[in-house]
């Protein structure tokens, strides 16, 4: 497994993390037995992080992990990301939820501390239920300085967001330099967080997000590389999560269907060929990967030995979005 730098943090991670999500839920929906031999099996290739959070599975990804890694040698532990989401009801006690979330958090996950925590809520100019507005993530008192404190307490090293919500929101907290890292939206579908779309464009733009991070040099974390399941499979699970707006459920299988009608089938599965074209970003930090069965993961761990698709793939891919799938 190949590593990149995570921004200014200089840590090096595996080029895939494992996604420990509700979507994927092999963490929440298996087995031990099953549980067990995904942890073994990625640890074994080379991933060397892996992303939780109190809402997957209303704990139990947290818990699963924590006997999980438990039975693993301390040296041989990755490093591990958990967030926390705030009731937007309940702003005036920001301190008291970070703190009780991350200690819930510390407690189902067996540790002292975690490597970085997230906040999960999206972030928009105006507050709405589980939205947050840069005023409430920046003000004195606000939601960083909560996170700073428990990171000063040793319970975190580092501090990150999601950046979904509103793209203007979200890259005014990322500039203000005091985050670390960014779950950033970014697929073959919607990769507009690395670029300017045409002015057809019909999904919501994230264009300005990782040049932001750039500026900042803030790790960035890839996330929805399969579209909740979308783009690898036709069928439906019943857990697929709108994140981007401009788009269902119906529209991203269509774009979909133009995507591997342009490529063919020379690039993997349709899994694989849609983490390695994350993968051929060189700006995302790592790439989480959700996945519900073993053979999801096996997919993964053989599409990052692949390597990013070819120039030819992600040409094909660019006429695809400067039309904006021919209008879907």
């Amino acid at each position: 497994m190949r590593t990149r730098r995570f921004g200014r943090l200089g840590i090096q991670v595996s080029e895939l993390v494992f996604g420990g999500g509700w979507v994927g839920g092999i963490l929440i929906h298996r087995d031990d037995d099953t549980r067990r031999e995904a942890i073994r099996r990625a640890l074994a290739d080379g991933i060397n992080w892996i992303d939780t959070a109190p809402s997957y599975g209303q704990g139990q990804s947290e818990q699963a992990l924590g006997w999980l890694l438990a039975e693993i040698p301390p040296e041989r532990r990755p490093h591990v990301s958990t967030k926390v989401r705030l009731d937007t009801a309940r702003l005036d006690d920001v301190e008291g939820q970070v703190e009780r979330s991350i200690t819930e958090s510390l407690g189902r996950l067996r540790r002292d501390n975690v490597d970085l925590l997230i906040l999960h809520n999206r972030i928009a100019a105006e507050r709405a239920p589980d939205t947050v507005t840069p005023d409430d993530v920046l003000r004195p008192g606000g939601v960083l300085d909560a996170m700073a404190r428990v990171r000063d307490r040793g319970l975190t090293r580092h501090l990150g967001i999601t950046a979904l919500g509103e793209t203007g929101p979200c890259i005014q907290v990322i500039d203000s330099g005091r985050v670390d890292a960014a779950q950033v939206y970014y697929n073959l579908l919607n990769p507009s967080a690395a670029r300017t779309m045409r002015g057809g464009w019909s999904a919501q733009s994230f264009a300005g997000i990782i040049d932001a991070c750039r500026r900042q040099d803030v790790g960035i974390m890839g996330i929805r590389v399969l579209a909740a399941g979308v783009i690898a499979t036709d069928e439906r699970h019943g857990r697929e999560v709108q994140i981007a707006t401009g788009s269902d459920l119906d529209t991203e299988t269509r774009r979909a269907h133009a995507a591997f009608a342009a490529l063919g089938d020379g690039h993997g599965t349709r899994a694989q060929t849609a983490i390695r074209f994350a993968l051929a970003n060189g700006d995302l930090s790592c790439v989480v990967v959700g996945m519900a069965e073993l053979d999801h993961l096996d997919q993964a761990l053989a599409a990052a030995r692949m390597g990013p698709l070819p120039p030819d793939a992600l040409s094909a891919l660019e006429r695809l979005h400067d039309s904006d799938f021919a209008a879907s």
